[in-house]
């Protein structure tokens, strides 16, 4: 399990007790496998969520990039530049110098590139997936993240992907090996020059209502510092509240409140036309064919679910609570919600598409926090 960067003693820091120098520089950042932009308004800050406000962070958006035509349409909604939308194995080093000159008008020479995020493709290395790990050409995308890396040779980098992948063990030619997939994507990121280690968060721990367990790859360039200068972010909620005064938040905490509001024109993506309309089966145990529970955290909302997304855990007034033809599905909004999207974040495209949009995203309060943690040890480095 990757005993050699897996450490149980990671340096954590409270993010939200994390303060910059006025003189302290805005980072650029250069965003892969972007999506709708979850792991980048984590990055950026600025938004609240169930009252509260998560401040802005010292990082400049200059360049994303995703194939998935409706989620880039989404993230350039919703940020200030636009998304190159070529697939990462084309992406030359041309283009993304003139798409970051585009989104900064400044000369590249201007823009020195400091943080690489990616969430590379997660499909393949997924418990829900067919796990077919490194022999699956979408797993080998990484190697065109250390490509990019290598050339724009950043302080850090920022890799996220399923908590599936310290299991996966397969090869790129489909034979069982003995390392999983995540050693030896660890081993390659070393070998391009950083130090690495990894840390499994819980998105619940940090206010998302929400468990969704991530791998999250942290690199350090080996000129600036070792495993020993980074900085994970602390938990800041637990299951019970004993360790940390904070209960994790649950479904109820996050959508409660706009459970009778459907059609409400102040609330955008929950809508008659944002519900998915997808049948519920008595007694068959399939996907997305139960309720989520209001007092715990919502359960990992799924991209490839097909429209079976969850079914509320509220049911219409009149009907028993097991009795589906009083149940609906999750909205697209209260997706978004579960995932800690602020309500002003809008999903401007299908239900379809946003349902898939959000159910690939970093949870933007889960990002925010990890944001903060690099942000610190880069202030750390220059003191």
């Amino acid at each position: 399990m990757s005993k050699k960067y897996f450490h149980n003693s990671v340096n954590t820091i409270d993010a939200n007790t994390v303060n910059f120098s006025p003189d302290f520089k805005n980072l650029n950042v250069l965003s892969l496998f972007s999506g709708a932009g979850g792991m980048d308004l984590g990055f950026q800050g600025d938004f609240d969520f169930l009252g509260t406000h998560y401040e802005k962070n010292p990082f400049s958006l200059v360049f994303a990039n995703d194939i998935f035509k409706q989620a880039a349409d989404v993230y350039e909604d919703n940020f200030n530049h636009q998304v190159e939308r070529r697939s990462v194995d084309e992406l030359t080093f041309d283009e993304i110098d003139h798409q970051i000159e585009k989104n900064t008008n400044k000369p590249i020479s201007e823009v020195p590139i400091d943080v690489i995020l990616g969430g590379f493709p997660c499909q393949t290395f997924s418990y829900a997936g067919k796990r077919g790990g490194l022999s699956d050409p979408r797993g080998q995308l990484y190697r065109h993240m250390i490509r990019i890396i290598e050339h724009y040779n950043p302080k850090m980098f920022i890799a996220e992907n399923v908590d599936g992948i310290r299991n996966s063990r397969k090869n790129d030619k489909g034979d069982k090996i003995e390392r999983s997939a995540l050693d030896i994507i660890l081993d390659d990121f070393d070998k391009a020059g950083y130090n690495v280690q990894y840390n499994v968060l819980n998105s619940a721990d940090y206010g998302v209502p929400q468990t969704r367990r991530r791998v999250i790859i942290m690199g350090i360039r080996k000129d600036l510092g070792d495993i020993s200068d980074q900085f994970y972010p602390a938990v800041s909620f637990d299951e019970t509240g004993l360790f940390t005064g904070k209960m994790w938040k649950t479904s109820k905490d996050g959508i409660d409140d706009i459970w009778d509001k459907v059609n409400s024109p102040t609330i955008a993506n929950h809508t008659t036309r944002d519900i998915s309309k997808a049948k519920f089966y008595p007694g068959k145990r399939t996907q997305g064919n139960n309720k989520i529970d209001a007092n715990r955290p919502a359960p990992t909302i799924r991209a490839e679910h097909h429209g079976n997304i969850e079914a509320h855990y509220r049911s219409y007034d009149g009907f028993e609570p097991d009795d589906m033809q009083g149940w609906r599905r999750l909205s697209v909004r209260e997706c978004a919600r579960l995932q800690s999207f602020p309500d002003s974040f809008i999903f401007t495209t299908s239900a379809s598409s946003a349902y898939k949009a959000i159910g690939n995203a970093v949870p933007p309060v889960m990002a925010w926090n990890i944001a903060r943690s690099v942000a610190y040890t880069l202030s750390q480095l220059e003191n």
